[in-house]
């Protein structure tokens, strides 16, 4: 529950936030702290949350980190539950969760411990039950743990909390208002603002009535009851809470907890959850709870979907046909157990969109469970970095064939292509072996390597005599392939290959009415190949391997 994030900060670390304390923290931790603010009220106040309880927790943990590398004595106190705090008080305090980072931790908490039980961490919102004599009496919202709000009008239309327990008793409950799912996979689905929906309806000053069919309730605790664990769920099960009953079991090992962890989180459930909760049966009288977190629950939340970064630099890549790609830097991040540096901004017209700038962060998932992936600017660096940009109109796919200003990534990857796979197919020729050759001062154009010798290799520093004979072996096997291979490696539109008949002669002698006649070739190809085969630096680029005795040429 992210209102008792605040609580655990002390105790808790997040090995990728606190490797370091970067230089843009001294300058945001302002911004960063009165973004954190604006989203406590917005939750608290108006039951909206702007970011995933993920980011939440991540940005609440990079604050405290920040407040630690740079301490600032007129920072003002941290109120979280500043607009939520209500004006009934709890019978029994709300208390807090620690919430164990891995498995590690999970283990060390068990080893310590008897009579254990796991329960799905439901992601709603938690309330107090107050029964005087059977009959529900108050429904009280969780507030800042002490004093909540008055929601028992709206809990009275709810069917998913007993109205009249089968016993005249006085109690209070404990537990949490969730919007019911229908055959929800965590893993799968998300959170899908599942939490907010309620806390939004609850805040309402009324409830209709397919509103508050959709509302449920999972009861957690059971403050001033003397009996065993089991027995409680039984006697809540009776009453009419089954859920406690249902989704709850004893674990006497790590990993029995583990499996209801991966369990829940790739199995149906009617709610949202966001990890388990593990309950030692025994607990501190309910006078003594305190809005704190306790020896006997802990939390262990589900792995980690989103990641905060904070972006380092923007660099801009550009590709062989021109295209450029914003890379962001980032300071590293673990997301489901990989370290993330970079991530790609897509293409620059969504770069320019987004205005990525050193000092922002940004929220990064991992697409398929492997390729990150930028989702949105979650936060802004109030101090805007003046960038570099490379102009679009300046690169295409015919740009950049000898090392002119500002063409050393594209003539690069022309290099890169050419050697690859789908050109020349050079083995030891890859985009570090050309990279050296170009630092070298050996290759300021696309062909100049067809003239390298052993004794300009031999004036590379480290590189050894073998490098050196695999680079001219492969060199010299570039001349011996086929005219059809050099003109994938020069990087010619693609066409059927049975559209390309005839030496480099004839295929400079179409013209694009010509090229629209080959079957399977419209205008828009059509121009790009008479545009590629007339251009003027292909020419010179076409005489030089025919001056090199290349086929075809």
């Amino acid at each position: 529950m992210r209102f008792l994030i605040a609580l655990l900060l002390s105790a808790l670390t997040f090995g990728a936030l606190a490797e370091s304390c970067p230089d843009e923290a001294r300058h945001q931790v302002d911004a960063l702290a009165e973004q954190v603010r604006v989203w406590d009220d917005r939750y608290h106040r108006l039951g909206q949350s702007p970011v995933s309880d993920e980011l939440y927790d991540q940005a609440r943990q990079r604050l405290a980190h920040w407040r630690q590398c740079f301490p600032s004595p007129t920072a003002p106190p941290d109120r979280p539950l500043a607009s939520s705090r209500g004006t009934l008080r709890h019978p029994v305090a709300h208390t807090g969760l620690e919430k164990l980072l891995d498995e590690q931790a999970v283990g060390a908490w068990l080893a310590t411990r008897q009579d254990v039980w796991v329960q799905p961490k439901v992601d709603g919102v938690a309330v107090t039950l107050v029964y005087r004599k059977g009959r529900l009496a108050q429904v009280i919202s969780r507030g800042d743990g002490v004093l909540g709000q008055d929601w028992s009008a709206s809990a009275r239309k709810i069917p998913g909390i007993v109205q009249q327990l089968p016993d005249p008793i006085d109690l209070v409950l404990q537990g949490e208002l969730y919007w019911r799912l229908d055959a929800h996979v965590q893993s799968l689905q998300g959170g899908l603002n599942a939490r907010s929906k309620v806390a939004g309806l609850m805040n309402r000053r009324q409830l209709s009535d397919a509103d508050a069919a959709g509302i449920g309730l999972f009861v957690w605790a059971w403050p001033d009851t003397p009996s065993g664990f089991s027995e409680r769920l039984a006697t809540l099960a009776r009453w009419g809470f089954t859920d406690s009953q249902r989704y709850s079991h004893p674990v006497q090992s790590l990993d029995e907890a583990a499996h209801w962890r991966t369990y829940w989180y790739n199995h149906a459930l009617p709610f949202a959850s966001d990890g388990v909760v593990l309950h030692q049966a025994s607990r501190a009288p309910a006078e003594r709870w305190q809005v704190s977190t306790p020896y006997w629950a802990v939390a262990w939340k589900y792995p980690a979907t989103k990641a905060l970064a904070l972006v380092r630099q923007v660099r801009f890549k550009i590709g062989r046909t021109g295209r450029i790609t914003p890379l962001l830097e980032l300071e590293p991040v673990r997301l489901d157990d990989r370290q993330i540096k970079r991530v790609s901004a897509g293409s620059l017209k969504r770069w320019q969109t987004l205005d990525i700038r050193p000092g922002d962060q940004v929220s990064i998932t991992l697409a398929g469970q492997i390729i990150p992936r930028l989702d949105q600017v979650i936060l802004r660096n109030p101090n805007r970095v003046a960038l570099a940009v490379p102009n679009p109109k300046d690169f295409h796919a015919l740009s950049c064939w000898q090392l002119d200003p500002g063409c050393e990534e594209q003539l690069l990857a022309r290099l890169t292509w050419l050697s690859g796979n789908q050109g020349l197919a050079l083995p030891h020729m890859g985009r570090e072996t050309w990279n050296v050759l170009i630092q070298a001062g050996l290759i300021a154009g696309f062909l100049d390597w067809l003239t390298l010798d052993a004794a300009q290799l031999a004036n590379i520093d480290g590189f050894g005599e073998q490098s050196r004979t695999r680079v001219l072996d492969s060199l010299h096997r570039a001349r011996q392939r086929p005219f059809a291979q050099w003109l994938k490696a020069l990087g010619v539109p693609p066409v059927a290959r049975n559209n390309l008949k005839g030496d480099w002669h004839t295929l400079v002698a179409r013209d694009t009415q010509a090229w629209m006649a080959e079957d399977g070739i419209g205008p828009g190809r059509a121009a790009q190949l008479s545009a590629f085969f007339h251009d003027p630096q292909v020419r010179v680029l076409a005489e030089t391997l025919h001056a090199a005795g290349i086929d075809g040429f």
